[in-house]
């Protein structure tokens, strides 16, 4: 098994990829690129992945792009009956998290670090950014009532889908934002910031992209 994966540390969707690699302790070379790295336009990088975005992960002959099939990849392959629940019932709530979290609740709390964080300050529209706050909002209270019924989206046991949602927590609570009190997020998050795995993935500054639209 030789597992390699490129991205920069500071992107979202890198993160989850590092946070199911270090969860399952496997052992892996990271390659920075992207951002301030460069190479995602490099024709071999482009070969590899031709979106020419991050994370591109490559195990052995087999290489995957887009970070929700990269972490339920390494959960399928290296954590069936941990990561990745084996009865589909019990799979299908935790794709269910993770679609939605692709579809809805990543676009939300990504708009708004956009807005918020990435734009520039002169740039910025503050009625843009209170609307994708609010939108925001919603989503949490939304993982808020389904945290009130079990300690992780998938049940009683951390899956991929707390690492594709969770991974926004960092950024959700250091924001210079309005936030509402959401006791079962909190909890969540709690739980999370236990695990070394979280704590190296997610937990990386994200100062270079303060004020940087590309």
């Amino acid at each position: 098994m030789t597992i390699t994966l490129w991205g920069r540390p500071s992107s979202s969707n890198v993160q989850k990829a590092v946070w199911a690699l270090e969860e399952l302790q496997l052992p892996y070379e990271h390659i920075p690129l992207g951002g301030r790295f460069g190479g995602n336009r490099d024709p071999g990088y482009l070969a590899m992945n031709p979106n020419g975005l991050v994370p591109t992960l490559r195990d052995d002959d087999l290489v995957i792009w887009e970070s929700h099939a990269v972490v339920r990849y390494l959960s399928a392959e290296y954590g069936r009956g941990v990561l990745f629940p084996v009865a589909p019932r019990d799979r299908a709530l935790v794709d269910q998290w993770t679609d939605w979290t692709a579809t809805s609740f990543g676009p939300a709390w990504n708009g708004l670090f956009w807005a918020r964080v990435r734009t520039p300050l002169a740039q910025q529209d503050q009625a843009a950014i209170e609307k994708a706050r609010l939108a925001c909002v919603k989503y949490f209270e939304m993982l808020d009532r389904r945290l009130a019924a079990a300690p992780y989206l998938g049940g009683e046991g951390l899956t991929y889908a707390d690492i594709c949602a969770g991974v926004s927590l960092y950024r959700w609570t250091t924001m210079n934002i309005e936030r509402p009190l959401l006791p079962h997020v909190a909890a969540w998050h709690d739980r999370l910031r236990l695990r070394p795995a979280f704590r190296k993935a997610v937990e990386v500054s994200y100062e270079e992209l303060v004020g940087q639209l590309a």
